[in-house]
C-alpha cells in the first residue's frame, strides 16, 4: 500500500503542476514569435551597424598610414636637406 500511497501523491503532485502551469495560448505563442522576430531584426541591424563601423575604421587607418609615411618621408627629407646646408656652411667657413 505504501508503494501504491507514492505513485497517487506523484500522480496528483504532476497533475497539479500540470494546472498550476497552465498551457501558452495561439495569441501568447504568437507574441512571443513577434518578440523573436523583433531581436531578430535587431541583431540584423546591429550586425550591419558593426560592418559599417569597421569598414569606416579600416579606411580612417589607411588614411593614417598614408599620414605617417608622409610625415616619414617629409621628416627624411628635412633631415637630408638640413645635412646638405650644414656641409654647404662648413665648406664656406674653410674658404
Amino acid at each position: 500500500m505504501n508503494k501504491r500511497m507514492k505513485y497517487v501523491f506523484t500522480v496528483a503532485a504532476l497533475g497539479a503542476s500540470v494546472a498550476l502551469s497552465g498551457c501558452a495560448t495561439t495569441g501568447q505563442l504568437e507574441e512571443v514569435k513577434a518578440q523573436l522576430n523583433a531581436v531578430q531584426a535587431d541583431a540584423n541591424a546591429a550586425k550591419s551597424e558593426a560592418g559599417s563601423a569597421r569598414a569606416a575604421a579600416n579606411e580612417a587607418k589607411d588614411v593614417a598610414n598614408r599620414a605617417l609615411n608622409t610625415a616619414n618621408e617629409a621628416n627624411a627629407r628635412s633631415i637630408e636637406t638640413e645635412t646638405k646646408i650644414d656641409r654647404m656652411f662648413k665648406r664656406s667657413m674653410y674658404k
